[in-house]
């Protein structure tokens, strides 16, 4: 499995990526901004998703279009 950012650029378990847009926090009122750093990023069984922790929510999966490799 070959998981990419939004820029092509392969990622693996324990990359930091940053945002490159925006996001709200769905359950939450926790939004994300764009250039928000998060570290320690887990690949899943889905190449279109990662699995990480951020500022204050833990468990979040983000879809690796809104990232790109730090």
């Amino acid at each position: 499995m070959k998981v990419k950012d939004s820029n092509g650029t392969p990622l693996s378990d324990g990359d930091s990526v940053t945002l490159i847009k925006d996001l709200k926090v769905k359950g939450t009122s926790v939004t994300l901004k764009r250039g928000t750093l998060i570290k320690n990023i887990h690949l899943t069984g889905n190449e279109d998703e990662v699995e990480c922790r951020a500022e204050r929510v833990k468990d979040l999966v983000l879809r690796t279009e809104f990232l790109k490799k730090a």
